[in-house]
């Protein structure tokens, strides 16, 4: 679409909630979404002048066989991402709720994989989110210098956040690293809610490590299947919930021997369940994830050109 000077265009949305992590969803099927620039998502993002959102969710054609949908996420800062857990579940809901497809469950392509996506009976919705990954290239994390120790079947590493930010004193955060299609860092603290998320947050995402940033996350231990979890997420900071912070602090957890499958996940924004049955013969299981899809209303825009 090329549009003349002062020309704009309406888009049509559907404002939706995970756990309190909220989503625009837009059709990308039957409008243009094509030339938004960054700084336009920024606008539609904004809680005061927009919408108000933490991601953008996008239904796109897939052109893979084996796939019935394209998904693609924005975050709130115009900034594309590889996966988002909590924006998943809205995605199956809205597909369906819109009548775009009557299959359930769906397979939805994403960058690097394809998900399984299954709405319940009882309103909550199954995510089949694939296996985590650890090889460090594919996370991508770059250990050089860092100190490092075993706990269990899972090698922490020393996080020296204080030397990269003047946001913090100086100190070493041991983390866990994996990948659930997009990188996380996950920490054990005693208390989630005293936790210096706002202050050390932003120096784990920008960390030189993570070539592509991070999402840092915060774990409490409550028993062996329940924890507390606050997730300062790249491109959007802290949310009231994300979904695949919650399937890399299970992961994390049950490979330091903290946790056994499932696991109640308690964010700020609501309660998920995390299935992860570990490792057959050396290679990761996928990781399951079960939680509500919430519609909040549905409106039009106008897009300034």
């Amino acid at each position: 679409m090329h549009l003349k000077p002062n020309q704009t265009r309406q888009l049509r949305f559907t404002k939706m909630q995970g756990t309190g992590n909220d989503f625009i969803v837009l059709n990308g099927i039957s409008q243009d979404l094509s030339n938004i620039s960054p700084e336009q998502w920024r606008q539609l993002a904004h809680r005061q002048f927009g919408i108000g959102a933490d991601q953008f969710l996008i239904v796109e054609k897939s052109s893979h066989p084996d796939a019935d949908f394209r998904y693609r996420i924005f975050n709130s800062d115009g900034g594309e991402v590889e996966q988002c857990g909590n924006g998943s579940r809205c995605f199956v809901r809205f597909v369906l709720d819109q009548g775009l497809s009557k299959k359930n469950p769906l397979r939805v392509e994403v960058a690097h994989t394809i998900l399984t996506l299954e709405a319940q009976d009882d309103g909550q919705v199954r995510v089949n989110m694939g296996p985590p990954i650890f090889t460090l290239d594919e996370i991508p994390f770059n250990p050089a210098n860092l100190a490092s120790k075993q706990e269990f079947h899972e090698t922490l590493y020393a996080l020296p956040v204080g030397s990269h930010s003047s946001l913090i004193g100086g100190h070493d955060d041991w983390i866990g690293v994996l990948s659930m299609g997009n990188p996380h860092a996950v920490q054990v603290v005693g208390d989630v809610d005293s936790a210096p998320v706002a202050h050390e947050g932003p120096a784990i995402e920008n960390h030189p490590a993570f070539p592509k940033k991070v999402n840092a996350g915060y774990v409490q231990i409550l028993d062996r299947h329940s924890i507390k979890l606050r997730v300062y997420e790249r491109g959007a900071g802290e949310t009231l919930s994300c979904g695949t912070g919650a399937c890399a602090a299970v992961v994390s957890g049950i490979r330091r021997g903290l946790l056994d499958s499932p696991v109640a996940v308690h964010t700020r924004g609501g309660k998920l369940e995390i299935s992860w049955p570990g490792m057959v013969d050396s290679q990761p299981q996928p990781v399951i994830m079960t939680g509500p899809a919430i519609t909040v209303f549905e409106g039009e825009i106008e897009l300034p050109a």
